[in-house]
């Protein structure tokens, strides 16, 4: 393993936050999708999951990003090498690169800083009693056990030198007042339990004093019955897809075909506590956890305490010279009024996250709304198909093209040759060859990238992208009815059987030429190599049809789109028409350049801000 890598991996305690009461005897096997596991995705593994705001995301993998390209807005913050930075961001992108800096409180360093967990134990170093010392406190605290779950315990052990966290939560009983013991909260992604929420309640707890076993290895034997993480760790396998980060680096919450107990599923294969579904953050990379969400609501009182997302308002003495504007967030249940101990990091996470650039893409505008799609091969109107163009070359239009923004279209490398960039012309907003429409926009093409593997004999990387001239005194390409569609990142934002279309100008099952552009809506397949045998390549390929063929994509429709939406209506290209056999046939659905395995090699030649909606 790598050094930076394993440095990483110290940072994947991410997404859990408490235990799933389910006692579902379901097998690893049921839930667990085998093909999966052998790619061993983790919280890095940004195919999967978003990346934290001191990262992004090359290569499929979330990477430290350098402190300087985070968000400059935010509350300064102390670390425990005694500097200060300006945000958190920026230390935890610092701590990213140099472990050793981990975050110590919020504020300017003042050389007094100190902050502790230990464990109070009779069995050795390993199991005990967690005590801690809040920075401006002078004696350590006892934290209750009724708000302790396995994502504090994992940061507890971690913060104790453990790098695999924890292996058990357990509840002490102690006699002691309720001023003694403290709530504390945790995402899961923190290296230290300096950056969790700690509260101290009013009432004594009924589960006793938080207790920990931490993750040594020499107390797990390997069986049948067990999960093995990417990180080496042991779990029991009941407690794989349960929603709940038990192994530290998620990875036995990643490649589920459902989830246990009360968790949500991602349709990614994803499985989120409960308690992520419409709680105003985006958790899934598929966004169904907030789709029908009723606008947020908060409660305040004896049986709520409220933590705003924006740091500076998370209490009356930490809101005085912040500057920040009153925003709502979250709202955790507590049994009685408590009193917020520690500054809440987690939404200065979600409020640094704000500020990241908005990318417009993959929404039609509202003029253009979709008539109602019925199977079968429609005439497009103006601005159904926005993201649609034509590449002409002389007289013919014999390919299309899919607008991604700027100046750039991305099309099939079959279709375009270098040596002819003088011959060819984008047509955008046009749609009917025989009456043309007043919007139609006529673009010269300034250079064309072929992808350097491209082979035309088997099809493999069959992908091009071409730049449009800009005008003389304009310094980005201006279509006025065009929208981009939006570059996915990721090869899980669509899965088989979801419902997509295709357009374009390609002929008929008979041959017969075709002059307006059309679209129909077909499925995407699994296991094509059983159309294909040995010339389906299912990393750089996708399949599409329908059960009796009678929508495919044809001769003349190559270099085009195949969109697909996700939960919260933004368009993909997910393929760009590449080939196939005998238009029409069920038994030879259409082959697609499959766009998510190209998002890096897009991003190389358009730069990576125009096109990417998250992780940025």
């Amino acid at each position: 393993m790598k050094p930076a890598h394993a440095v990483l991996l110290l940072l994947c305690f991410c997404l859990s936050f408490c235990e799933s009461t389910s006692t579902s005897d379901t097998s690893q096997e049921d839930l667990v999708e085998k093909k999966c596991l052998t790619e061993k995705h983790t919280c890095l593994s940004c195919n999967k999951v978003f990346c934290q705001p001191w990262q992004k995301c090359i290569d499929g993998t979330c990477v430290c990003k350098l402190p300087y390209q985070c968000p400059k807005n935010g509350t300064r913050v102390c670390s425990v090498n005694g500097k200060s930075y300006p945000t958190y961001c920026q230390q935890k992108s610092f701590e990213c690169l140099r472990p050793e800096a981990k975050f110590v409180k919020t504020g300017t360093c003042t050389g007094e800083e100190e902050f502790s967990v230990s464990l109070e134990s009779e069995k050795g170093h390993s199991e005990g009693i967690v005590e801690v010392k809040l920075v401006d406190q002078d004696q350590k605290m006892f934290v209750c056990g009724k708000s302790w779950s396995i994502t504090q315990a994992n940061v507890a052990c971690l913060d104790l030198g453990f790098p695999l966290g924890a292996l058990d939560t357990q509840s002490r009983d102690r006699h002691i007042n309720s001023t003694e013991c403290l709530h504390v909260h945790c995402r899961g992604f923190e290296t230290t339990l300096a950056e969790c929420t700690f509260t101290k309640g009013l009432t004594s707890s009924s589960k006793g004093l938080a207790g920990v076993v931490c993750y040594t290895g020499s107390e797990v034997s390997p069986t049948n019955n067990s999960f093995q993480c990417v990180n080496g760790k042991h779990i029991p396998q009941k407690k794989a897809c349960d929603g709940v980060n038990d192994c530290g680096d998620q990875s036995d919450e990643l490649c589920c075909k459902e989830c246990r107990g009360e968790s949500f599923f991602c349709k990614s294969g994803v499985c989120i506590p409960k308690q992520y579904k419409c709680n105003g953050e985006v958790d899934c990379i598929t966004g169904e956890d907030e789709i029908g969400c009723e606008a947020n609501t908060f409660k305040t009182g004896s049986n709520y305490f409220y933590v705003p997302n924006v740091p500076g308002n998370r209490s009356e003495s930490l809101n005085q010279g912040t500057g920040h504007p009153e925003i709502k967030g979250d709202v955790r249940m507590a049994q009685e009024e408590t009193e917020m101990l520690t500054a809440d990091m987690d939404a200065e996470r979600k409020w640094i996250k704000s500020f990241f650039p908005k990318l417009s893409c993959g929404v039609k505008n509202s003029m253009h709304i979709r008539r109602k799609r019925v199977i079968g091969g429609k005439s497009a109107k103006v601005g159904d198909l926005p993201w649609q163009v034509a590449i002409k070359e002389g007289e013919n239009i014999n390919c299309g093209g899919i607008y991604i923004g700027g100046c750039w279209i991305l099309t099939a490398a079959h279709c375009v040759r270098i040596s002819r960039i003088r011959r060819y012309q984008i047509w955008t907003s046009f749609t009917d060859l025989l009456r043309p429409d007043s919007q139609i926009a006529v673009q010269l093409v300034n250079q064309i990238i072929i992808h350097d593997k491209y082979n035309g004999a088997t099809y493999q990387n069959d992908i091009a992208l071409i730049e449009m001239k800009k005008h003389p005194r304009r310094k980005e390409c201006v279509l006025p009815h065009s929208v981009p569609a939006c570059v996915p990142w990721s090869p899980y934002l669509f899965q088989p059987n979801d419902k997509c279309i295709v357009s374009g100008w390609g002929r008929e099952k008979d041959n017969q030429k075709v002059y307006s552009l059309k679209w129909g809506e077909v499925h995407l397949i699994a296991n094509c190599s059983k159309f294909y045998p040995d010339r389906y390549f299912e990393k750089e390929m996708e399949c599409a049809g329908t059960d009796d063929g009678s929508i495919d994509a044809c001769k003349g429709d190559s270099g085009g789109p195949l969109v697909c939406k996700d939960a919260n209506n933004v368009t993909y290209v997910w393929g760009v028409v590449s080939w196939g056999e005998n238009c029409g046939s069920s038994e030879f659905p259409g082959v697609y350049t499959k766009v998510a395995n190209y998002f890096d090699w897009i991003s190389l030649h358009v730069g990576r801000s125009r096109i990417s909606q998250h992780n940025v």
